[in-house]
């Protein structure tokens, strides 16, 4: 759920929507999902073939479910505050237990998850961090790297080397993880920028300046 108007978040915009509707209710079910997807993932060690492809299926299902409560939440005028926070929580409970889960099983390495990790959750505190001055939607290049790191996590979910040819996706899955890692760094540095950019030049950040200009006179 990100775009198009973005309100203060001192209190809903004038009209907004309340948050109990359809889409946020998708962004709930994908928290919900997080640890049954982790659960089907990491049975048997990874080594069941009908556990791997049901957190496959699952994880699947909950990306899909990303696209359809945003296309909705624009589509009928159904944009929150709330659903712009809970969102991309959603998104790195998600995809965290993938890469957790997966390094667990040695399918992704370790620094690799560390990386994405500490990139992802920093980020988020950092949405909190500025709040008061408004909130950070996600930019294309954030976007792009979710889709990445999705497509990347899904493919190695499965067990694709019970599939002929196998070793090729698995590849293929492994380039794509290396561009997702790279951007998910890229566009952390791009968040920062823009995060004190923010803190620097919002309508509160003005408000607090002229006050103590007033109270120094």
């Amino acid at each position: 759920m990100t775009d198009p108007e973005i309100p203060t978040p001192e209190g809903p915009a004038h009209g907004e929507p309340s948050p109990w509707n359809l889409p946020n209710a998708l962004t709930l079910l994908r928290i919900v999902a997080v640890p049954f997807y982790g659960w089907l993932l990491l049975t048997h060690g990874g080594e069941s073939t009908t556990h791997r492809w049901g957190a496959f299926v699952l994880f699947a299902a909950a990306m899909v479910t990303d696209k359809i409560d945003g296309d909705l939440a624009r589509s009928r005028g159904l944009v929150t505050n709330v659903g712009k926070i809970a969102d991309p929580i959603a998104d790195k409970a998600l995809s965290g237990m993938g890469f957790i889960g997966l390094s667990v099983l040695g399918v992704i390495p370790w620094w690799a998850t560390i990386i994405v990790l500490v990139r992802e959750w920093g980020i988020t505190l950092m949405r909190f961090w500025v709040i008061r001055h408004g909130v950070m939607p996600a930019g294309r290049g954030g976007k792009l790297k979710t889709v990445l790191q999705a497509l990347s996590l899904g493919l190695l979910t499965a067990p694709l080397s019970t599939l002929p040819g196998g070793g090729v996706v698995l590849a293929v899955a492994y380039v794509v993880l290396g561009a997702a890692v790279v951007l998910t760094v890229l566009t952390g540095i791009e968040y920062v920028r823009d995060a004190l950019a923010l803190r620097r030049t919002s309508a509160r950040t003005a408000a607090e300046r002229a006050r103590r200009a007033e109270a120094r006179r």
